[in-house]
């Protein structure tokens, strides 16, 4: 049974605080995946994140819908979270989000997903289709992330 393991760093030059804010807000999780997934929160808005919050998503990949519930398993503000797949695409989905302060405007925000496929070992054959997947997804989410934290910043500020 084979674990495999997504690991992105992205550098934002913002504080940590500000970092952290962003992505500990669910809402956000929809702006930044792609529009082809039609990702959506089912879970009634806006969620108090914490230790053991539930999160329900929608969401179609190749034009099958995924349904994906997950809970915060690690909550330490303004460090890091991570949340676990309890039902969903993935025999094993735990993804931890880490926030490192470089300085007092620059933050290193690092993802590290460990993840299973259903239908061991005979889903593992779709591996480089999924890894292709994850990685566009990922791409996408990192520039995202960027143009969505740069946006809110200047609303914030005018």
């Amino acid at each position: 049974m084979a674990e495999y393991i997504l690991e992105r760093k992205q550098t934002i030059e913002l504080p940590l605080e500000e970092v952290f804010t962003f992505f500990s807000d669910a809402e956000n999780l929809e702006r930044i995946t792609p529009r082809e997934l039609n990702f959506q929160i089912l879970t009634p808005l806006p969620i108090e994140i914490g230790l053991g919050t539930l999160i329900e998503y929608r969401l179609s990949l190749w034009c099958i819908p995924i349904y994906w519930k997950t809970k915060i398993t690690k909550w330490n503000p303004p460090y890091e979270f991570e949340d676990t797949q309890l039902s969903g695409p993935y025999k094993q989905w735990i993804h931890l989000h880490r926030f490192t302060k470089l300085n007092d405007q620059v933050t290193l925000m690092e993802d590290r997903v460990r993840y299973r496929l259903p239908l061991e070992p005979l889903g593992d054959l779709a591996l480089p289709l999924i890894k292709l997947q994850l990685d566009r997804i990922f791409d996408y989410r990192e520039k995202s992330i960027l143009d969505h934290l740069l946006a809110s910043r200047q609303t914030a500020t005018v």
